[in-house]
């Protein structure tokens, strides 16, 4: 049994808990109002299975059991958890979500055994204290992008990821499928994409200056139907899946089933394969018609399998847009004549040309376009959105020219940067992001007026897996840090300055042996374990320290 106190995120106010309890037995029954059937089923094969629980439908006048139902008056994804004697444990949501977050604070407070696939004390008598917690999110987008184009994850990684982001109540996926190492997402009408684009010959190991190879393919794709799945699994969870789909850099695996796309009239494009190593890629895409017609087909299947209405955020598509050098193009006759036909004045007015197409293009079928903050480079139509990842600059620059914006700036959210100073970090990249700064995050840049603020529509954190080759790999870099962004989404927390680490350490205590009744690979507090060390790997240092708010 959890206190009210150890509970993450934070919630908004918590009255009690009281002296008494309601118990949750084999007798508990499971009443659910109409428009309440997702966390019902929810409850019942995860909840129950993890406790050793049935939770049988039963009246809605049955004493001590779980009631879930809505109640407009609360915002959307708020609710009201009430452990009440003779009543039972009542979850009120302003929607579906609502209730569905409320849920999940109710799994905390049922201790670590509920985060189990299997009782491990069969015949436990589980029970809440009398209480009420009231809550509600700060931001409505809180989000979470894994990379699984440089290392791939396979479908069950991503499900497990899913369950992991629900606990936290984490509702966007930023899928990125795509860039110069690896296409992951099958496209039917180009199937080169996956059968040749999909896996890489060899992989760099650690940083690209590293000597380091692993001399054996590495790759991998979702079909169509895991697609699907993947999209139907987060939609039960309330969770939003946001497709990406880089262009026009990022894009040698792309150029390497089809050749066409590149550049020729610079380079034999025929003699490119799916790229090995990692950082910026030379290769980007050629701006002519016929790349804008491949991409559109592509698109067309992309929307297809992530339809717009599966939650909130659904309707957008990721473009990618960052990091694309631009002296292919600067070589090329083609592109050349491209920007003198459109009147263009240089390189990065054929950029901003090329993402501004897909954006109407977008707009046209009922979608929003987003990508990183080099697509406000030339100007950007009023729909587009705009992941802020270079600091805080690009946020800014968005939100003053009436973008919407999901914040998530390198020197503070991107959990592939190392965790600690320490020798011991496997592979260590980046800045040193502790768990600390994590939580003293603060996602709306305070020169933003009142009114300007609400374009930020809230924050995510960013893993990118260039150095981690599995899912234990990606676990240690990704928690505990991924818990307290999530509170940073969730909670109204202070200035990051008066924020009460201390306290927020004091629950991830809690937390942890949340964590492992999970299977969560997570980086401990006192370091790494052995086998989570990467001796002899090397990383990438960088002297001095991060640029801060």
């Amino acid at each position: 049994m959890t206190s009210p106190t150890e509970l993450i995120p934070a919630p908004r106010a918590v009255e009690g808990p009281g002296r008494g309890t309601v118990p949750l037995t084999g007798d508990t029954a499971l009443c659910a109002a109409p428009g309440t059937g997702g966390t019902e089923r929810w409850l019942r094969t995860t909840l129950g299975p993890a406790l050793g629980l049935p939770l049988r439908p039963g009246p809605e006048d049955a004493r001590d059991c779980v009631r879930l139902r809505l109640d407009d008056a609360l915002e959307p994804e708020a609710y009201r958890l009430a452990v009440v004697a003779d009543r039972g444990v009542e979850i009120t949501g302003g929607s579906p979500a609502g209730v569905f977050w409320g849920a999940q604070t109710l799994r905390q407070l049922l201790g670590p055994d509920a985060f189990r696939k299997a009782p491990v004390r069969p015949g436990e008598k589980y029970r809440v204290p009398h209480q009420v917690i009231e809550d509600g999110p700060r931001f409505r987008w809180r989000g979470f992008m894994l990379d699984v184009a440089r290392h791939f994850m396979p479908k069950d990684g991503v499900l497990r990821y899913l369950d992991l982001m629900a606990a936290h109540k984490l509702n966007v996926f930023h899928f990125h499928l795509t860039d110069d190492q690896g296409w992951r997402v099958e496209i039917k009408r180009y199937p080169r994409l996956t059968e040749v684009g999909s896996w890489r010959a060899r992989t760099k190991i650690g940083h690209r200056a590293s000597p380091l190879w692993e001399d054996k393919p590495h790759g991998g794709y979702y079909t169509q139907d895991d697609i699907r799945e993947i999209v139907a699994y987060a939609a039960e969870r309330h969770i939003a899946v946001v497709p990406e789909i880089d262009v026009p850099g990022h894009s040698q695996a792309a150029i390497a089933a089809y050749p066409e796309l590149g550049n020729t009239d610079v380079i034999d494009t025929s003699a490119l394969t799916v790229w090995d190593t990692w950082g910026i890629n030379p290769n980007v895409l050629a701006p002519t018609d016929d790349t804008l017609r491949f991409y559109e087909g592509v698109f067309e299947e992309v929307l297809g399998l992530f339809p717009a209405h599966a939650a909130e955020f659904s309707a957008f598509v990721h473009v990618g847009g960052d990091e694309c050098p631009k002296g292919q193009w600067r070589r090329s006759a083609t592109a050349q004549a491209r920007i003198a036909e459109l009147g263009l004045r240089d390189e990065d007015g054929l950029q901003s040309w090329f993402i501004g197409h897909f954006d109407a293009w977008l707009s046209a079928r009922g979608r929003r376009l987003i990508g990183w903050d080099e697509i406000l480079e030339g100007g950007l139509a009023a729909g587009a959105a705009v992941s802020s990842w270079r600091g805080y600059a690009g946020g800014v620059a968005a939100a003053r020219a009436g973008h919407d914006v999901v914040m998530c700036p390198e020197q503070q959210v991107y959990l592939d940067h190392r965790q600690d100073a320490g020798v011991d970090e496997p592979v260590p990249i980046g800045w040193v992001r502790t768990l600390e700064d994590v939580y003293r995050f603060e996602p709306v840049p305070p020169e933003l007026t009142p009114e300007e603020a609400r374009h930020v529509l809230g924050t995510q954190a960013n893993v990118w897996t260039e150095v981690m080759e599995d899912h234990a790999r990606v676990d240690y870099q990704t928690f505990p840090r991924l818990a307290a962004l999530a509170e940073v989404a969730w909670s109204d927390l202070p200035a990051p300055e008066e924020r009460d680490f201390a306290d927020f350490q004091r629950r991830m205590a809690a937390h942890y042996r949340r964590l492992d009744a999970l299977g969560v690979a997570y980086r401990p507090p006192t370091g790494p374990l052995p086998w989570q060390k990467r001796p002899g790997v090397p990383g990438r240092p960088i002297d001095g320290p991060p640029p801060r708010r």
